[in-house]
């Protein structure tokens, strides 16, 4: 009788399996490198972090470098010329120029600095010059802080509609989106969509920034889940606004992100308010403000100064990694994850894992969305299994990700559905929701479980998730209990205990 092969025997041959399928991950190995030491702690304390759409990892050098800029300088709040403000001026205007050169923007763009990507579309929203006439279209695969500008739009007499997302791939319905970039009025017309899916990973097609300025709209493209793994050159693809947080691409800083905005579409924008830093001249007595030029006159109060500086640090090390080599590593480890989740099965045949979004790495991120069912078919409670995971060591996201339009469209939730839950008048969350599709005897969710992949990840992160996902098969729902949560005691009840 041959001996088994050992738990390390079998992992090192899926791996040359995985290599077989997936070549060009031995290309890769300079991100190995980094692993064990600019992210050390990862293995050091055991995790598989699988959250990079929600925040990259940052580098122990990005930290430390900006701990030696920052702890050998004296600097001050750059709105001032004495010494330490004019010393820190210069680093916020090297980190700007950096970022601007990075996008291949410095010709045509200029780069206001933000709190956050949401920040930035904020600003387009309010200060965009919607009227009668004019429109928001917006695909319906969008982040909640694109959804937002409606608000704004339609306070202001425009238009808001959506693109819609044809299911089961969750992609844009381009042909439909080109009719309702054609079928629009006088006024201005702004077209929002992502260039990635914070919900699928799905690539929508850039060629649509070009289409729709052609036809008379201003364009925003939200890069937030783009740029980390790709490079978004701004010489070839040229809308209008461009909204990125600077955390998702680097790890570190948050609280800093920008909005890209081409110079003639700066023009067009009107702010509804001014504040400090952003007037040249304001008069109490007389009423009366002078903005600032340019992207000063959007940069409100004073900028995150301290941190800016580490936005271009952040830069330089993802250059010197390669963003060619960060998307092709996750490309490799995102195919061979789809593939070994769409294959697992309970024992009696039955799909243990719903996938939403496109089945293999065409046009797609790192970002792999799904659902989990117990053998009867019944749908896991997926913050039970977030639960799980993290006893596990397993970093991954549940909910809803703050795409509502995505979610519905997976789902097939239905406008009935929709105004049925908000029937629920003010009470309404995603648990009363859950609730009243189970009341009502549907097998639908209103969240799902997000495992995304990035600069530090490799297969061995893919694998144990695998194992982890492995581990529910033939499980029923009710053995593997639900949890819900208490708003007045705001704490987590497992089992309606």
């Amino acid at each position: 009788m041959e001996p088994r092969e050992t738990a390390e025997q079998l992992t090192g041959r899926s791996y040359e399996q995985f290599l077989t399928r997936y070549p060009d991950y031995r290309a890769t190995a300079l991100l190995d490198e980094l692993r064990a030491t600019e992210y050390a702690r990862l293995d050091e304390q055991g995790h598989v972090y699988l959250d990079y759409t929600g925040g990259c990892l940052y580098a122990r050098s990005q930290v430390e470098r900006h701990l030696k800029l920052i702890a050998g300088a004296v600097l001050g709040n750059p709105h001032s010329a004495n010494p330490t403000s004019a010393h820190m001026t210069s680093l916020v205007e090297s980190a700007r120029k950096a970022a601007l050169a990075y996008f291949g923007a410095a010709e045509d763009y200029a780069l206001v600095f933000t709190l956050n990507a949401s920040g930035a579309l904020k600003l387009v929203g309010e200060s965009f010059p919607f009227g009668p006439g004019g429109e928001f279209l917006a695909s319906a695969d969008n982040h909640n802080s694109v959804n937002g500008i409606r608000e704004f739009a339609r306070a202001k007499g425009a238009r808001a509609r959506y693109a819609p997302v044809v299911a089961p791939a969750l992609r844009l319905d381009v042909a439909e989106a080109k009719r309702m970039l054609d079928d629009a009025g006088g006024g201005e017309k702004l077209f929002a969509f992502p260039a990635q899916s914070n919900f699928t990973g799905v690539k929508h097609p850039l060629e649509l920034v070009e289409e729709a300025r052609q036809r008379g709209w201003r364009v925003l493209l939200d890069a937030a889940a783009y740029a980390p793994t790709n490079r978004l050159d701004l010489r070839q693809v040229r809308p209008d606004f461009v909204t990125l947080s600077f955390y998702k691409m680097f790890g570190y800083p948050t609280g800093v992100g920008a909005l890209l905005v081409r110079r003639e579409s700066l023009r067009l924008l009107r702010r509804p308010w001014f504040a400090g830093g952003t007037v040249n001249f304001a008069s109490v007595g007389a009423m009366a403000h002078v903005l600032a030029r340019n992207e000063a006159a959007f940069e409100d109060g004073t900028l995150n100064y301290l941190s800016i500086p580490a936005v271009e640090i952040g830069l330089r090390h993802l250059e010197a990694v390669g963003i060619g080599l960060i998307g092709t590593r996750v490309q490799c480890l995102t195919g061979w994850l789809v593939e070994e989740l769409l294959a697992l099965r309970h024992s009696n045949g039955r799909a243990m894992v719903r996938l939403y979004g496109p089945s293999n790495t065409e046009d797609r991120g790192g970002t792999v969305t799904m659902n989990l069912y117990d053998p009867a078919g019944h749908l896991l409670d997926y913050r039970r299994v977030e639960e799980l995971a993290g006893e596990a060591g397993i970093s991954l996201r549940t909910g809803c990700f703050c795409n509502p339009g995505a979610g519905e469209c997976a789902e097939g939730l239905t406008g009935d559905d929709m105004r049925a839950a908000y029937a629920l008048g003010d009470d309404i969350n995603l648990q009363s929701f859950l609730r009243l599709m189970q009341e009502s005897g549907q097998n639908k969710s209103a969240g799902a479980i997000r495992a995304s992949i990035g600069l530090a990840s490799n297969w061995e992160d893919s694998r144990r998730f695998v194992e982890f996902v492995e581990s529910f098969r033939d499980q029923t729902r009710l053995a593997i209990g639900e949890v819900t949560f208490d708003i007045e005691s705001c704490r987590v009840i497992r089992d309606g205990s």
